[in-house]
């Protein structure tokens, strides 16, 4: 075991980050860590101080918060993976505070603080996928889990609202909120030989399988398979949506016929309407017009 940098978001899981410090510094202490603790002040801190990690030669690198923790330190190992020249960006390693932590869950980190912490020091390692999705004409991003696009974007934007509570008790009451809000604009998807233009109430781009603290849009999603899934559901009314709310709970709504169930390598989303997403539970954008995605297979590594 090499030396160890762990970036916890101190705001994560409105506010747990910083209150599980104490216990997580013991923890590593307590298992014979070489560990360097560090908190981010802001955003994209954790991108930087990742990169900037790697540079100063840990050979781990740790996520100690949520999902949008976990993918600004996804985006800094893979920036200076790019700059270092290196196929397999990583090690990446997390510790779950955050209000849904679902890559923690995906590549099976335990969710308690003493499991993470001995996983971290005596796990073993895997190498997955990562996504990366160009928005309009701004520079790419990467992600480790999730885009999703329409109603998965209005449940984030509603579920930064909130400021108490973390988990499912934050995102299925805001999931049901959603569905008075969500609207379906039109949009073209094409992937592979494919083309679909609909009035469109969600696309969901999956390298992993869970989101939004419990919900299984991509369930069959493989973060090692060199796909991406799409789950792509048309425009239905309230009343549908929200009995398809259990199913998305359970991964059961592939077989409703609302839903197109696929899996490419690249994927391209247009509209003329304005475009609200969510990358990996982090707002991606609110007014964008062209997503395009493709998947990068085993470029990083991570602990399990």
């Amino acid at each position: 075991m090499g030396r160890i940098k762990v970036i916890l978001n101190p705001i994560a899981g409105r506010g747990y980050g910083a209150r599980a410090e104490p216990e997580i510094r013991q923890l590593l202490e307590t298992e014979g860590a070489d560990f360097d603790l560090v908190l981010t002040e802001g955003f994209w801190h954790a991108a930087r101080l990742a990169e900037q990690a790697v540079k100063d030669g840990f050979e781990i690198v740790v996520a100690a918060g949520g999902d949008g923790t976990v993918h600004e330190v996804v985006n800094g190992l893979m920036a200076a993976a790019d700059e270092i020249g290196t196929d397999i960006a990583g090690t990446l390693s997390t510790i779950a505070v955050g209000s849904g932590s679902d890559f923690a869950c995906n590549v099976g980190m335990p969710a308690d603080l003493p499991g993470a912490c001995h996983r971290l020091v005596h796990g073993k390692t895997r190498i997955v996928d990562v996504g990366r999705v160009a928005v309009d004409d701004r520079p790419p991003k990467y992600f480790d889990n999730t885009i999703n696009v329409g109603f998965g974007g209005t449940v984030t934007a509603e579920a930064r609202k909130v400021k108490w509570v973390r988990g499912m008790a934050l995102y299925l009451p805001v999931v049901l909120k959603t569905i008075l809000l969500a609207r379906s604009p039109r949009m073209v998807i094409e992937y592979d030989d494919q083309r679909i233009e609909m009035p469109t109430l969600m696309v969901c781009v999956g390298n992993g399988a869970r989101e939004g603290g419990g919900f299984f849009c991509t369930p069959d999603a493989q973060l090692d398979d060199g796909l991406l899934d799409l789950c792509i559901a048309e425009s239905v009314g309230k009343l549908t949506q929200l009995g398809l709310v259990p199913h998305f709970m359970d991964g059961s709504h592939v077989d409703h016929k609302a839903v197109t169930m696929a899996r490419t390598r690249r994927a391209v989303i247009t509209s003329p309407d304005n475009l609200i997403a969510h990358v990996d539970g982090e707002m991606l954008c609110t007014e964008a017009h062209r997503l395009e995605f493709e998947i990068l297979p085993q470029r990083l590594r991570v602990m399990c």
